[in-house]
């Protein structure tokens, strides 16, 4: 019959020294990935993007810049690439259906971070269920690129400018340009000379106190004037504030549009003689007989025409009437030398 041999000390201390640096162990990677927590505290989501540069296993996920997660797997799915990512359980009200994932930074060198922004309006995302995508943040890849093509640009502006194209260009290489450049400075320079001198009237304005007041008194009588106006003084002022004066003036404005309007309509003798063509006819007609007799008589035609062109029949005409005038104031001095009447009855 064989004999039980009892544990020793020495033996059972090594075992407890293994489990104890176990547990250790244990304690020391929970404090490292404390924020991922156990497995049964995690649980699985998913995100898409078009490009995951820098993002690879292990990556942090981060939800308002606190670190909750690490990327599990990233897979092709179609064009898109699919990240599977795992976060703490402690996060799943910020995680809804209106929450926005994208890519983060997490340091110069490249590397970088699914970063999702909270929001506790929404429907939390379930297990395995997508986390809407948003426009992912510039990377420092983008931001050299963006650099490289700005330096590019830079040096072609400084090829344009050495061979002298646009204004810059000109204006350096060019020297007639620099010139006349230089010369518009003179000019300037002597025109703010002349100025503070007193010179020109912009200068006297500035310097003499009397063109100052002169425009001061001009805008003084401008100002009394609008207040005029405002107050109702004058025509302008009556036009303007005074109702009745505004309905006479449009009552005016209104006869004379209906006057206008019956003219149009060759209404009376001016609307006939602006519609009847008859009427004009008639009156042209009499127009042209009247020229006609004009000229007869300046040509000395008939008894008016003569008397108007021949100076003996005006003169023997002059002379009658003498001897009329003559012969009426004899009369009038002597009556009965002339008008002598002799009544005799049979």
């Amino acid at each position: 019959m064989p004999r039980t041999r009892s544990l020793a000390w020495s033996e059972l201390r090594i075992g407890v020294l293994t489990i104890v640096a176990l547990l250790i162990a244990g304690v020391l990677v929970f404090s490292l990935t404390g924020s991922k927590g156990w497995f049964w505290q995690r649980y699985t989501l998913k995100t898409r993007f078009p490009n995951v540069a820098g993002l690879a296993k292990g990556s942090p996920v981060r939800v308002a810049g606190v670190q909750v997660g690490s990327v599990k797997d990233i897979l092709f799915s179609g064009e898109l690439v699919d990240v599977v990512f795992d976060v703490n359980k402690e996060v799943r009200d910020r995680i809804t259906d209106k929450s926005i994932a994208s890519l983060g930074s997490v340091s110069l060198l490249g590397s970088s971070a699914v970063d999702i922004t909270p929001s506790s309006a929404g429907v939390p995302v379930e297990e395995y269920g997508y986390v809407p995508q948003g426009r992912s943040k510039g990377q420092f890849a983008d931001i050299a690129e963006q650099a490289a093509g700005t330096i590019d640009e830079l040096t072609g502006l400084v090829h344009d400018v050495r061979a002298g194209r646009g204004t810059a260009g000109k204006l350096i290489t060019d020297d007639r340009l620099y010139a006349e450049l230089q010369q518009f400075v003179t000019t300037a320079g002597q025109m703010t000379r002349e100025l503070q001198q007193g010179k020109g009237s912009v200068g006297r304005l500035l310097k003499d106190p009397k063109a100052a007041k002169s425009l001061e008194a001009s805008l003084k009588n401008i100002e009394d004037l609008t207040e005029r106006l405002n107050a109702g003084e004058g025509s302008l002022g009556k036009l303007l504030k005074d109702d009745a004066f505004a309905q006479s003036v449009t009552s005016a404005t209104a006869n004379l549009k209906d006057l206008t309007d019956r003219l149009n309509k060759g209404e009376g003798t001016a609307g006939k003689l602006l519609t009847d063509p008859a009427l004009f006819n008639r009156l042209n007609s009499v127009t042209e007989r009247f020229d006609v007799l004009v000229t007869k008589l300046n040509n000395g035609e008939g008894t008016a025409g003569q008397l108007l062109k021949d100076k003996q029949l005006y003169e023997n005409m002059n002379g009658v009437v003498t001897d009329m005038r003559a012969l009426l104031t004899a009369i009038q001095k002597d009556p009965k030398k002339y008008l002598n009447v002799k009544v005799s009855i049979f």
